[in-house]
């Protein structure tokens, strides 16, 4: 105990049921705030599910714009429904809006991987991305 306090640290016992018991020396403050931290850093991610909705007729720079977003949603660990929206006419020209889901998901293709292919629900074409 006297060593500790020459040291202005702690006596703290380790091992209380050993022969001898074992005690350590330490700032046992510091010690408590390094256990805290530890099991601070043990946080889980909950994986959330982001969605990123499109037109068959979105413009190139909003597609753009989109897409870094689900890349960061993805590497942030969550989830990804990419959906293109049909409205009106729009419903007559579906090839278009596949080539738009197409072309993000094969910008999406090195981040995520897909949990199906797009389908049709709707009027809405829908695909969902995992992170890899």
């Amino acid at each position: 105990m006297a060593r500790a306090r020459e040291a202005g640290l702690d006596l703290v016992e380790v091992a209380p049921n050993e022969k001898p018991p074992v005690c350590r020396i330490m700032d046992f403050g510091k010690f408590k705030y390094q256990q805290k931290k530890k099991q601070h850093k043990t946080h889980v991610h909950h994986t959330r599910i982001k969605e990123i909705r499109l037109r068959p007729k979105t413009g190139e720079h909003d597609i753009e714009f989109k897409v870094n977003q689900a890349k960061a949603f993805l590497q942030h660990k969550d989830k990804v429904v990419v959906s293109v929206v049909f409205r009106g006419r729009e419903l007559a020209h579906i090839d278009e809006g596949q080539r738009v889901m197409r072309n993000l998901l094969d910008q999406l293709e090195a981040v995520g991987k897909m949990d199906a292919p797009p389908q049709q629900m709707g009027k809405r074409l829908i695909c969902t991305l995992s992170p890899r």
